[in-house]
Order: structure tokens, then C-alpha cells, then sequence
């Protein structure tokens, strides 16, 4: 790379570390889905005219941004390596969409609603919890799949017994399982407890022990499971980006093996000079 186009590359990687840029960059994304907000009202066609031409300064500076990005990296492949820049690079180019009376106008409208996304690329905290979320997705399933065991099993007692007292709630156990979820977002939970104590004066223990294992349990379960992984996710942040203590613990693992390596060598050395003596 000759010297004008590697000073060049710097000058765009400072405007990237900028963080007036940062700042204006999300700023701009706001005022973006402030203008999608805006579309929704019944508004004048001279405003309508202001938005659009606003709307297509936005598309503009978005579009300068990503390449103002791009350039800064050594190799363009390098820049495709991440997810949240392919995400940004895909909203940035369908934004380029025009926005007419076409049949592409509906597409277009819902890219550019997309484009509030972008707040999540940019913000590293809002990164981590993303990445978080999707992490946990697949250990929050299996909580889910035991939910969903005890939803089945409540739900066929509770039409065994209860469908005399109220076919509506507890009909089959489809309908007996919406029951259930209705108790468990305690939503007039109470009355269909009262209703079924008419009958079965001891069915209290029925709803008590199906609230205390779904609300309760399963739910801090779910809770627990997000808040290790987004944990994790921090830990990896700081590593990454040598921050905090596990930033620390990270840089001094790293030194304590390179002097480990180079002790190392320092011995063999050593011992091939003591050999050759």
C-alpha cells in the first residue's frame, strides 16, 4: 500500500474512532425513525415534500458512513467478517430503494423501518444484550419445553376434573392450557380458582402449585439462564476490548505465556550451549 492511500486509511479510521461521529451517526438514526413516525400521520404535501427530501439526506449520509467504514478497513473482506456490519451494509444499500409509487414503495417503506435497527450495530451495550438473547435462545428452550410439560399435565387434570364445572375454560385441554396461561399472567386468575372451589374445596392446591412451579421457578430459571450468558457476553467484550478485570486477566494470561515462550527458548539455548562444550 503506497504511503497516500495508507495515510488515507488513517485519516478514515480516525473519523470512525471519532466519537462525534459515533454520536452523530446515532443521532441521525433517531431523527430516521422519527421521520418513519412522521409518514404515519395525515400531514400536508408540502411537509410530505420536507420529509422525503430530509429522508433522502438521511439515505445519503447513511450511505457515506458505511463507506467511510469500509475504507477504513485494511482489506474490504475484513469489514464483511462481521455480522453486524453485513446487517448495516444490507439496510444501507435497500435504503437506496426509491420510494415512489411503484410496486417496490410497500419494500421500500419496510426497509426503511428497518434502518432503527441500526441503533443496535452501533451501541456496544445493545450489542451484547443482542448477542446475549440469541445465545440464550437455545438454553431458554429447553425451559420452555419443560413449561410446556407442566402446562400438558395441569391442562389434562384440569379438564378431567373441572369441564363439569366450566366447559368454556376447560372444555379439552387446548382450551384447558389457555386457561392455565391466563392463571399464570394472573389475569382474573382468582375466579376461575373460586369458581372450581365450589366444587373442589381443596383445588386451591391445584392453582397454587401450578403458579408457584411456572411463575416462579421456570421463570427465574429463565432469568438465571439469561443473565450467565449475558454475563459471558460481557466478559468476551471486555477481553476483546481489554477492558475491566477480565480485560486485565486476559492481557496478563497473554504476557505470562509469551515470557513462558521465550524462557523457553532462552533454555533450549542453554542447554545446546552446555552441549556443545
Amino acid at each position: 500500500m503506497s504511503l497516500p492511500s495508507l495515510e488515507l486509511r488513517e485519516w478514515f479510521v480516525t473519523i470512525r474512532s471519532n466519537k462525534i461521529f459515533e454520536t452523530t451517526v446515532i443521532v441521525i438514526i433517531i431523527l430516521s425513525a422519527m421521520l418513519i413516525g412522521a409518514t404515519t400521520y395525515d400531514i400536508s404535501p408540502f411537509w410530505l415534500e420536507v420529509l422525503g427530501v430530509f429522508d433522502i439526506a438521511v439515505t445519503l449520509f447513511f450511505l457515506a458512513e458505511i463507506l467511510i467504514r469500509m475504507a477504513a478497513e485494511e482489506r474490504l473482506r475484513n469489514f464483511f467478517r462481521s455480522g453486524w456490519n453485513v446487517f448495516d451494509f444490507v439496510i444501507v444499500v435497500s435504503s437506496l430503494i426509491p420510494v415512489d409509487e411503484s410496486q417496490m414503495v410497500l419494500l421500500a417503506r419496510l426497509l426503511r423501518i428497518f434502518r432503527v435497527l441500526r441503533l443496535v450495530s452501533i451501541i456496544p451495550e445493545l450489542r451484547i444484550l443482542m448477542s446475549a438473547l440469541v445465545k440464550a435462545v437455545p438454553r431458554i428452550g429447553y425451559v420452555a419445553l419443560l413449561m410446556f410439560i407442566i402446562f400438558y399435565v395441569y391442562a389434562a387434570f384440569g379438564s378431567l376434573f373441572f369441564e363439569q364445572i366450566n366447559p368454556v375454560l376447560w372444555g379439552d385441554i387446548t382450551i384447558a392450557m389457555l386457561t392455565l396461561f391466563r392463571v399464570v399472567t394472573f389475569e382474573d386468575w382468582t375466579d376461575v380458582m373460586y369458581e372450581t372451589m365450589e366444587l373442589y374445596p381443596l383445588s386451591w392446591i391445584f392453582y397454587i402449585s401450578f403458579i408457584f412451579l411456572t411463575a416462579f421457578v421456570f421463570l427465574n430459571m429463565m432469568i438465571g439462564v439469561v443473565i450467565d450468558v449475558m454475563q459471558k457476553e460481557h466478559e468476551k467484550f471486555d477481553r476483546e476490548h481489554g477492558e475491566g478485570e477480565a480485560g486485565e486477566v486476559h492481557w496478563i494470561r497473554e504476557h505470562t505465556e509469551t515470557i513462558e515462550r521465550r524462557l523457553e527458548r532462552m533454555e533450549r539455548m542453554l542447554a545446546e550451549l552446555t552441549a556443545r562444550k
